[in-house]
């Protein structure tokens, strides 16, 4: 089973948490995190009405490879799956999987979180919303390279602050200066 997946189809969480965990009868638990597509980027209900997902083929995945290679070495964990959406999705939409196994829930917990935070600052995904006044590509949040940080993991150059100060525009112009 790969460990990383990049698509643009859904994916069905039971049947990706029973392939990770099939013939491993050491895993004690499995911790999983998906994520879906808000209708708001504030707090307005509704203002979303679209998601497109862009990222560059071979590249991400090879970066989400490292991420999980990271995790293993920091977190006793036995595997990690990360399944991916890429192209148009709608609110409501799933559009990330992270599942982790391990023998105990504390590192699967661990590594589930610090991975997703890998995720959200690092892995080489460009969203771009469409709302009633238009469309724009979405920077990370602070917040997030915050997240990051607390693992002891700087942001690298296109963490949130760096992205800013590029200014407003297509963000893919600028230096990807993700892993």
């Amino acid at each position: 089973m790969a460990r990383v997946t990049i698509q643009r189809a859904d994916f069905d969480l039971a049947r990706e948490v029973a392939a990770l965990r099939a013939a491993d009868l050491g895993v004690g638990a499995v911790v999983g995190f998906v994520g879906t597509v808000r209708d708001r980027h504030g707090s307005a209900a509704g203002e979303v009405s679209a998601l497109e997902l862009e990222h560059y083929p071979g590249m991400t995945e090879q970066a989400v490879e490292a991420m999980i290679d990271e995790a293993i070495a920091r977190f006793d964990i036995r595997a990690a799956r990360v399944v991916h959406r890429v192209g148009p999705l709608a609110p409501g939409d799933q559009i990330v999987l992270v599942a982790v196994t391990s023998a105990h829930r504390g590192a699967a917990f661990r590594a589930c979180e610090f991975l997703m935070d890998y995720l959200k600052t690092q892995a080489p995904f460009w969203k771009k919303e469409t709302t009633a006044a238009g469309t724009r590509w979405v920077d990370a949040r602070v917040a997030d390279d915050e997240a990051l940080a607390r693992w002891g993991i700087a942001a690298g150059n296109a963490g949130a602050a760096d992205r800013r100060a590029q200014g407003a525009g297509d963000p893919r112009s600028g230096p990807v200066g993700r892993p």
